[in-house]
């Protein structure tokens, strides 16, 4: 029996690991259960154990990396050996990790497309997320790791219109890929939140 439970989490992994890739790569709409299985290496009935459908995948998708980038987040601002700038590169070096091989396709389909109810799902999961990343941010304040003035509500709001910016044809010819884009204005808001030189 431990046997069975073992093997079906690691096709449960499995799942989650494909649909991350190809979400990213093709977005939720152009992915089928099917590519997603091939990937995978299992068989649609595996599928269908785990997941009732593709929106549940896709979900279940985001909630793990969201979880996962929180988890990273927490642990690099904790870091007691890191100074404040490389507390900064790492946090930069975590979003460009996230993003790799994002497509404007999975931005469209998990910000912008109302017809599979995932930017619904997508802001719930971020308001959470942001919660505790403002309180985390009020603890860097008060060890002075980060400018007292700056509001970090106002700084997450400007954080999630960058998802919905990077979707935009005007902003996105200016970079070779959406990845650029999304690292680009990371960089001009995270260094903003560094406390001012002495």
């Amino acid at each position: 029996m431990k046997v069975d439970t073992r093997i079906s989490r690691q096709k449960h992994q499995l799942l989650l690991d494909a649909g991350r890739q190809l979400f990213w790569k093709h977005g939720f709409r152009r992915v089928t259960v099917e590519e997603v299985c091939k990937k995978a290496g299992v068989s649609k009935m595996t599928f269908y154990r785990h997941f009732g459908n593709k929106i549940e995948l896709a979900r279940a998708v985001y909630e793990r990396v969201a979880t996962e980038g929180l988890a990273r987040f927490k642990e690099i601002l904790s870091d007691g050996t890191a100074t404040v700038r490389e507390k900064m590169e790492a946090m930069l070096q975590m979003k460009a990790e996230g993003t790799h091989d994002i497509s404007p396709e999975f931005l469209n389909d998990f910000y912008s497309a109302p017809e599979s109810d995932l930017p619904r799902f997508v802001a719930e999961v971020s308001q959470r997320v942001w919660a505790e990343i403002i309180l985390d941010f009020r603890m860097a304040q008060e060890k002075g790791w980060m400018r007292q003035d700056f509001k970090p509500e106002a700084f997450l709001l400007i954080t999630s219109m960058i998802s919905k910016m990077v979707s935009d044809d005007q902003l996105l010819r200016f970079y070779d890929t959406p990845q650029d884009a999304v690292m680009d204005l990371a960089r001009l808001f995270t260094y903003g939140i560094m406390p001012y030189s002495k």
